[in-house]
Order: structure tokens, then C-alpha cells, then sequence
């Protein structure tokens, strides 16, 4: 195997495209000598602010390929065998062999040779398709040339075997030659091969390769330059891969700030230090609070041991800080209350009205929610109209992704109460699938009033997602409700729910929208019509979704969401998963594989007789011979069980009793002729298999499961 070494060398890649841009390289490059025939080992990918790097153990020869194509046979028309040539690139019948089949007889065979290929010539023609094609986010031309990449190419540096794989991409030649640290390299360097490389760019260029290596020098230096001041980082592994993003040559400093920022909330000292300036906070270990001291990682290694970068850096956070501090100051002047009249400044959706308008209906929806998770009523509804309040703080306009974390701490400076403070961060809560659920009754009648509001509104004025887009994030608004309902154990009917939302709360947003003509009463009737069965199945697909992820078979997820033959369908999601849960574990059982057998079976047979013609009504009656007795007498005894398990929720109980059908079901088709030349026995079976259908589907619709 030969040592494959290629590496784009360009100007300073954003820190959060670096790790999936290693990722497409590698696949891209892999794939594509694959598919040429080349076997690819020991593959590596290092990612830096400045380089994309792939190496491989590759051979240097792809191998020659015998294939044979089978052709039509001998005697065939001159127009098969003129369509064979040209398929297989032959030029006259007598180029292809004649192969003898014992039942078949003779036909033709073309064998078609292929020579390998040097890898070079085929490195030289995969990497310029492969940058051709990245798929960056965002890419930008330079100069005169029409090709794009992420920022302006310097070099292309391409080894087999220490020499230089020959092609060019964007006007820049590849080489052996690249480039160390943009102050502290010595380069450029010559390269002969990955150690080389490695060695080169480590030592004497000033350059980590590695971005894991980066990240433990940044970590490991951190906590030392902490432990020696008696201070503890506070660990971020978002911003440890950002920051390991930024830096080739990456140099810890422990920098301080004026103790009278330690007054502004930790949330807002810790965003400017994260996003702004990309700092690490320090606590103390004792207290457990922020301490005046920050990380900062540098590029460079400061001859004054970093003491100009600190203060630096300090005087840049100073004067962020030193705006929170007034902005802070000028919100305090008023209580959260006094700005609920101000959100009828700022619109929430121009068919939907202002955020005022919204934290109105989302107060009385929450009021009516209340009960049902265990909150109390008053408070739900002050929460609900305190919630959005801080959308107009000078702080939140400021520090945008502080919304709810401001108004709690602003409530709390008031001496609100506890609940509805939580209330005022959690309702937004869980922004993302891995995100915490509100668990407090108060926050959590909040947070289900807020976004089944935003998605009734949005169904009422038939604004949904389509295909990929999702402007309002609507699906994850829905999946909110899925897991705060679950997480929490909330026994709600998600109709029921979805129906209390007062939809004429929205015909006075309408004033927002200037095009708006119609009749605002219309929105109540296209509620009643189509708003509801809608979302419920817009929701129940997010649950669909979250079941998926928790193990749990698609199939049985339908099953148990079919409506029933009066068009009815489980909507208390709390009861359908407990069902498909136990379902799951009955159908792993053989008392369930052998039921499911059996229901299919009879399903199907009711299919075919169900295509002759009407199939019998009514009731079955018991039949004379033992096995469809003895089944009769299971059905009824199992549809009780069963009805009575249900009601209860018991639905083990309920799986228990479906079992008991397994040995009658069996007998009865083992020893019974269903179809029978009898006419009355015959219907009568026929309303028997009925049954079994009808008894099964009190559970699930046995016929949406796989098997």
C-alpha cells in the first residue's frame, strides 16, 4: 500500500463548518476511490482554522476487471443482437463467446476486459471533482478565477508515496510544499510525507493538527491556570470545540475583570463572555459563583506571557459589561408588569396579531389547562401575562437569547412568586430534543398553553410547514407538547386541548393583517371543520418521531393511532404509548406472534370473501361444532376482559386477555373448513372471523402491524 497525503491549505475557515467539512472530504475522496476500484486503509482527517487534511494507505494501481455479460441466445433477431453488441461495446458477433446452458441452450457472452489504472491519474481527476463539488454552506470566488470555496485557496498539497500527485483546482497548482503558523511558522516547508508533515508542522511551524489534541491543551492549560489561582473553569464543550476551531497554535490566559460586573446576572456576564468574545468563565470553587477572572485563548504565544492580550481583552469585556450594567438599570426602573402594555407594539404574526394579543389567549388557554396538570389557576394566568414581558427590555433586545431568563430574574427581584417566576424562563422550554422539560404544574400548564396556541393560529390561518421548510418551527413547537405531556404525565386529550384554545381571540389580531377582508367569524368554522383532526395528526406524527427514537416499531405506532370504526382515535398520548409499549411486549412473545398469525389470517379471508361480494351482518351466532363454539365462547369472554382492562388502563391485562384467543384461533382454523359448501355455516364463520377482527381492533388494528 502506498501512503496517500493531501492537504487544501486557505485562509481562516469558520470554526463551526471545520469538523463537518473533514467529514465530506473524507467520504467524498473515499467514495470516489472506491468506486474507481482502489481500496482505502488507515484513512485520517485533521481539521484546523486554516487546513483540511486527508490521509490514506491506498495502493498504487487500481486492479485490472473481468466481466462477463450475458447476451441473448444464439438464432436470436439481428435486432437483439445488434442492441448486445452496443451494450456491451463490441464492434461484431464473433468477438463474444458462446456459453451452453442444459435448459437453455447456447447463447452469447461478452467478456469485457478492463486495464487498471495508475492512482495518481485517478487522484488527478477524483480531487478537482471533489472541490468542484464541496458542499459548503456558504463559499465566495476569488479573484479571477470562477471556482468557490469556503475563504481564498493558498495551496494544494498532494503525496503518493512522497510524490507529488499532479492537478490543478482554482488556478493553484498542487505541490509538496505548505505552510506552519501565519506568525510563528518557519515554513514554507517540503514535504515528503505524512511523519514529515506532521513533524514539521508541530515543531517547527507552530501547528497543532489535530483538533482533539487542540482541545486537550486548551482544557488541560485552563484548569492548571485555574488551580493555580485557587479559581475552577467553568467547562463549556460548546465553546471548547469553537474556540479549538479558532486557534492552530492555541495559548491559555487567565484574564480579570472588575469585580462590580460579579452584580450583573451570571447569564448575561457568562453570553458576553461566550458569544461575544468566545472567553471561558471562571467560578470560585467555595462559593460556587462566577469569580472577576476569565479564559482567553490566544493564536500566539506573547512574549510578555500574555499580559497585553489579557488587558486587552479585558477592556473589550469591561465596556460590553458596562452596557448590560445600564441597560440593567434602565429596565429596573419599571416592574415586568409595566411592560405588558408595550408588547401591542411589537407584532407576533400580522394574521395573528402582537405579542400582546398572544399573551392574552395564551393566559386564558393556560387558566383552562391548569386543572389538568395540577396548577393553580391565578397563577398560571398571571405567569402567561408576564412571560413575553421581557421581549421589550432593553436587555433582551440586548441579549436576545436571555428571553425568559431575564423576566424571571427581574420578577424576582420584585419578590414575585416562585412558580410563576419558573414559569416566566420554562415556558419556552424545551427549545431543542435534548432539552429539559418545565416539570413545575405552573410552568408546565404555561408552556402547553403558549405553543398549542402557536400552532392552533397557524393551522387557523393554513400557514403549516411544507416538505423541509418550517419557518415558525412549528415541528418543534409540536414536539414540545409531545414531550411535556409525556415527561410529565399529563392525562390530557390533545383534541379536547387543541379545541379550548379560543380561536376568537384571533379575529381581533386581524387588525394586523392589512389584506384581511373576509368575515373573522370564518376562522371559528375552519377551527371546527379542518383545524383539529389536522394538528392532531400533525402532533401525532411528532409522537411518531419520538417513539422511533425511544425504540418503538413504526407499525405498532399506526397501529394504535387507526381510528376505530366510528371514526374515533386515541388522542390522550399518555394512553397510547403505555398501549404501544405493552403491545410491543406482547407481540415479542410467541402467544403473540401466533395471535398476530391467526388475525391475518382471518383478516384476509374476510378480504376475499369481502371482493364476492357484501359480506354477512350481525352478530354471530354460536356455532354446533366444538372448535367454533369453544372460539365463541373465548371471543365473548375476551371482549369483556379486555373492555374491562381498558377502561382501567391496564393494559398488560388487557394483552392477557387477547392471548387467551391464541389455542381457540388455532382450532378453529385447524379443524373448521370456513369457507363451507353450507351457506348458513358459512356466513356465519365468516361473522365469527368478524369478530375476531372486531375484538383485536379494541387494542389496535392488528392489520397496520408488520407480519
Amino acid at each position: 500500500m502506498a501512503e496517500l497525503l493531501f492537504e487544501i491549505f486557505c485562509e481562516e475557515i469558520p470554526a463551526r463548518m471545520q469538523v463537518r467539512a473533514g467529514e465530506d472530504l473524507s467520504k467524498a475522496l473515499t467514495d470516489g476511490m472506491k468506486k474507481a476500484g482502489l481500496s482505502v486503509e488507515a484513512v485520517q482527517v485533521m481539521t484546523g482554522p486554516r487546513r483540511l487534511v486527508f490521509a490514506a494507505d491506498v495502493p498504487l494501481r487500481s486492479p485490472d476487471v473481468s466481466e462477463e455479460r450475458k447476451g441473448p441466445r444464439v438464432g436470436s433477431p439481428e435486432k437483439a443482437l445488434a442492441g448486445f453488441l452496443r451494450g456491451a461495446g463490441l464492434s461484431d458477433i464473433s468477438e463474444a463467446e458462446i456459453r451452453i446452458d442444459p435448459k437453455k441452450g447456447e447463447f452469447y457472452v461478452a467478456i469485457l476486459n478492463s486495464e487498471g489504472r495508475d492512482t495518481k491519474d485517478i487522484l488527478a481527476e477524483l480531487i478537482p471533482d471533489v472541490m468542484q463539488n464541496f458542499p459548503w454552506p456558504k463559499s465566495m470566488k476569488s479573484g479571477a478565477s470562477t471556482f468557490r470555496w469556503v475563504r481564498p485557496l493558498q495551496s494544494l498539497l498532494c503525496l503518493l508515496n512522497g510524490e507529488v500527485v499532479p492537478f490543478e483546482v482554482g488556478g493553484i497548482n498542487s505541490g509538496d510544499v505548505t505552510e506552519g503558523h501565519r506568525k510563528h511558522g518557519k515554513g514554507p516547508f517540503k514535504i515528503s510525507g505524512l511523519d514529515s508533515f506532521v513533524n514539521l508542522l508541530e515543531n517547527e511551524g507552530h501547528v497543532v493538527l489535530s483538533a482533539e489534541k487542540r482541545k486537550d491543551i486548551i482544557l488541560t492549560a485552563a484548569r492548571k491556570a485555574c488551580d493555580d489561582k485557587g479559581l475552577e473553569l467553568v467547562e463549556d464543550e460548546g465553546l471548547l470545540n469553537e474556540v479549538a476551531g479558532l486557534a492552530e497554535w492555541p495559548v491559555v490566559i487567565l484574564g480579570d475583570m472588575d469585580p462590580s460586573f460579579l452584580e450583573l446576572p451570571s447569564e448575561v456576564i457568562r453570553l458576553s463572555m461566550r458569544t461575544h468574545q468566545k472567553y471561558f468563565a471562571v467560578r470560585n470553587p467555595k462559593m460556587g459563583e462566577l469569580a472577576p477572572h476569565f479564559i482567553v485563548v490566544a493564536n500566539q504565544a506573547a512574549p510578555d506571557g500574555g499580559k497585553a492580550i489579557a488587558a486587552g481583552n479585558s477592556r473589550v469585556l469591561s465596556a460590553r459589561l458596562a452596557d448590560a450594567q445600564f441597560f440593567q438599570s434602565e429596565d429596573a426602573k419599571k416592574n415586568l408588569e409595566d411592560y405588558y402594555e408595550k408588547l401591542d407594539t411589537v407584532v407576533f404574526h400580522k394574521k395573528l396579531g402582537s405579542i400582546k394579543d398572544k399573551a392574552e389567549r395564551v393566559a386564558a388557554l393556560a387558566r383552562e389547562l391548569a386543572p389538568i396538570v395540577g396548577a393553580d389557576a391565578e397563577k398560571a394566568e398571571k405567569a402567561a401575562k408576564l412571560a413575553k414581558c421581557d421581549l421589550v427590555t432593553n436587555m433582551v433586545v440586548e441579549f436576545t437569547s436571555l428571553e425568559g431568563q431575564i423576566g424571571r430574574l427581574m420578577y424576582e427581584r420584585e419578590g414575585g412568586d416562585k412558580d410563576i417566576a419558573m414559569a416566566i424562563e420554562d415556558h419556552y422550554k424545551p427549545k431543542g430534543p435534548s432539552d429539559d422539560v418545565p416539570t413545575n404544574p405552573v410552568a408546565v400548564a404555561v408552556a402547553l398553553a403558549d405553543k398549542l396556541d402557536t400552532l392552533v393560529g397557524f393551522w387557523a390561518i393554513d400557514e403549516k410547514p411544507t416538505g423541509s421548510k418550517d419557518p415558525f418551527a412549528l415541528r418543534r413547537a409540536a414536539l414540545g407538547v409531545v414531550r411535556i405531556i409525556l415527561e410529565n404525565d399529563v392525562r390530557v386529550k390533545i383534541s379536547n386541548a387543541i379545541l379550548r384554545a379560543d380561536v376568537k381571540k384571533y379575529e381581533g389580531a386581524l387588525r394586523w393583517d392589512e389584506g384581511f377582508t373576509g368575515d373573522p367569524s370564518t376562522i371559528d368554522l375552519l377551527l371546527i371543520d379542518s383545524v383539529s383532526p389536522d394538528l392532531f395528526s400533525f402532533i401525532a406524527d411528532r409522537l411518531k418521531v419520538y417513539l422511533k427514537d425511544k425504540g418503538i416499531r413504526h407499525d405498532l405506532i399506526d397501529a394504535v393511532f387507526a381510528p376505530k370504526e366510528n371514526g374515533e382515535r386515541e388522542d390522550d398520548l399518555v394512553a397510547i404509548v403505555n398501549r404501544v409499549t405493552a403491545l410491543q411486549k406482547f407481540l415479542s412473545t410467541d402467544e403473540g406472534e401466533n395471535l398476530l398469525a391467526g388475525y391475518k389470517r382471518a383478516a384476509n379471508i374476510l378480504k376475499a370473501e369481502a371482493k364476492k361480494g357484501d359480506l354477512p351482518e350481525g352478530a354471530p351466532n354460536r356455532p354446533d361444532d366444538a372448535y367454533g363454539a369453544a372460539l365463541y365462547d373465548a371471543l365473548q369472554s375476551s371482549s369483556k376482559s379486555i373492555t374491562a382492562a381498558l377502561e382501567t388502563e391496564d393494559f398488560d391485562k388487557a394483552m392477557f386477555a387477547l392471548a387467551e384467543l391464541r389455542a381457540p384461533i388455532d382450532d378453529f382454523f385447524t379443524n373448521v373448513q370456513v369457507i363451507s359448501d353450507d351457506i348458513a355455516v358459512r356466513e356465519n364463520n365468516l361473522r365469527l372471523l368478524r369478530l375476531i377482527r372486531d375484538t383485536s381492533r379494541q387494542i389496535a388494528d392488528f392489520e397496520a402491524i408488520n407480519g
